[in-house]
């Protein structure tokens, strides 16, 4: 049988209970948080960060900035966010309902600055595919000692993008600005991938459309043509906001960042040119698909033609002969039956060489 603890040992248990701190619980960031970090000299700190120790960290120290990741967060949870960092209700209220077009805005001492991301999506045939181009919208708010990033969509993450970030210090040393680079870098080398391999689809439908038994429809190009048009819906109005912040647009990029934006902006140029062109090319595509289509009908209405002119033959002396007069000559010869058969053949073969000459057969 187990022994009774006595008064005394119970009192000992209960003092030691109380005496005892539990270790202080580290902060659980939401769901919609992606990333929340703190940067000093480049390097993240360690350490979990809710917005509000982030930021309260940073300004005490007077250093550093801070980055969050935001994930289609709805109204009431980025409001907390936008009233620690003082965002613009019109610029918040863009980010949570996204279908914004690229642009950059200057609200006080804030930019905000809207991206379209898009994702190529594989499949077997450009003809057949129902989507190509996948969109998606990515908006940052840049601040002078933080920058927030608001994602819509399950592509074009940016966790990778950090990780780079994090593992090369010194990319951040020029502060939040830099982030906002990178991240107008990763957007357009996606652009730069996606219109590589539209390029290769756009070459395969090419060859299928002048294949001799193309089975390519106009309807299957323009479709193609609307995917590339979601793609220039990303990449085209991108080249305003990338040639400001190149040219001074803010003292919230330095001037060692700016060129660095100049460079995003080329390639951007690079890509709308080449969606120029890709646009060009399938406008061609159509019109080819309906000219080989007119093409066609023409061969079909000359072989009918053709055709039509030797049954003809038979058909017109059938029905002279066929006309019951008494005083007919051939009806009564021996040889007028076979003497109009051969008739018959010789000019059906006549009809049938000249159109053959003429390639209407």
């Amino acid at each position: 049988m187990p022994a009774i603890p006595t008064l005394g040992q119970l009192r000992s248990r209960s003092n030691g209970r109380v005496g005892r701190r539990r270790a202080a619980a580290v902060p659980v960031p939401p769901t919609y948080v992606v990333d929340c970090g703190v940067y000093v000299d480049g390097v993240r700190q360690p350490g979990e960060w809710t917005h509000v120790e982030a930021i309260k960290e940073v300004r005490e120290r007077g250093d550093g900035f801070v980055w969050i990741g935001l994930h289609e967060p709805n109204e009431e949870q980025i409001q907390g966010v936008a009233d620690t960092f003082g965002l613009h209700e019109l610029a918040v209220e863009d980010a949570v309902h996204a279908h914004q077009r690229p642009k950059l805005e200057r609200y006080d001492d804030t930019l905000f600055m809207v991206f379209r991301t898009v994702r190529y999506v594989e499949h077997d045939s450009p003809t057949t595919a129902n989507e190509i181009v996948e969109s998606g919208e990515l908006m940052a708010f840049l601040g002078a000692d933080f920058i927030i990033t608001v994602r819509h969509g399950n592509h074009a993450g940016l966790a990778h993008l950090r990780r780079e970030l994090d593992a090369d210090p010194e990319r951040l040393l020029p502060g939040p600005a830099s982030v906002l680079h990178a991240i107008a870098d990763h957007v357009v080398d996606h652009f730069l991938v996606v219109s590589e391999r539209i390029e290769d689809d756009i070459d395969a439908m090419e060859a299928e459309v002048f294949a001799p038994r193309t089975r390519v429809t106009s309807e299957q190009i323009y479709l193609f043509k609307r995917e590339v048009l979601e793609l220039r819906r990303a990449v085209l109005p991108l080249a305003t906001p990338l040639r400001r912040l190149s040219e001074g647009y803010t003292r919230l990029v330095p001037d060692e960042v700016r060129s660095y934006f100049r460079n995003v902006h080329d390639h951007v140029t690079t890509v709308s040119e080449r969606v120029a062109a890709f646009d060009e090319l399938l406008t061609t595509l159509v019109d080819a698909t309906l000219g080989k289509i007119t093409l066609q009908l023409n061969s079909d209405m000359r072989k009918i033609t053709a055709w039509a002119a030797i049954v003809a033959v038979p058909t017109a002396i059938a029905g002279i002969y066929g006309m019951n007069f008494d005083y007919m000559p051939e009806i009564h010869s021996r040889y007028g039956y076979p003497a109009v058969i051969a008739v018959i053949l010789v000019i059906c073969l006549v009809l049938y060489r000249v159109f053959r000459k003429k390639k209407w057969l």
